[in-house]
């Protein structure tokens, strides 16, 4: 079993900047993907970015594409999100996830860090 640990969050002033951390441990750690989402109060969880464990592509939400960067540290089984520019609607709790090989969907979820934007 992997576990997913993120921190990070915090309060910020808009124009800010952030970065995330999510760190896994458990069993050998091989993903197909890691991925970030977050939930807004009153609002569904939604997709943010995603990064292959592999060859380290990525892609992005249109809402933080130019502000946001995702990466990975393979030797430290880490992903992380910076994250610049925050605006007052990026707060909401943020979750780091992963998806392992030949599964269609993340199928192991971090318990999630709340990032403020004060306006």
């Amino acid at each position: 079993q992997v576990q997913l640990v993120e921190s990070g969050g915090g309060l910020v002033q808009a124009g800010g900047s952030l970065r995330l951390s999510c760190a896994a441990s458990g069993r050998t750690f091989s993903p197909d993907k890691m991925g970030w989402f977050r939930q807004a109060p009153g609002k569904e969880r939604v997709f943010v970015a995603r990064v292959f464990w592999g060859d380290g592509g990525t892609y992005y939400d249109d809402s933080v594409k130019g502000r946001f960067t995702i990466s990975r540290d393979v030797a430290k089984n880490t992903v992380y999100l910076q994250m610049n520019s925050l605006k007052p609607e990026d707060t909401a709790v943020y979750y780091c996830a992963g998806q392992s090989r030949f599964v269609g969907t993340y199928d192991y979820w971090g318990q999630g860090t709340q990032v403020t934007v004060s306006s």
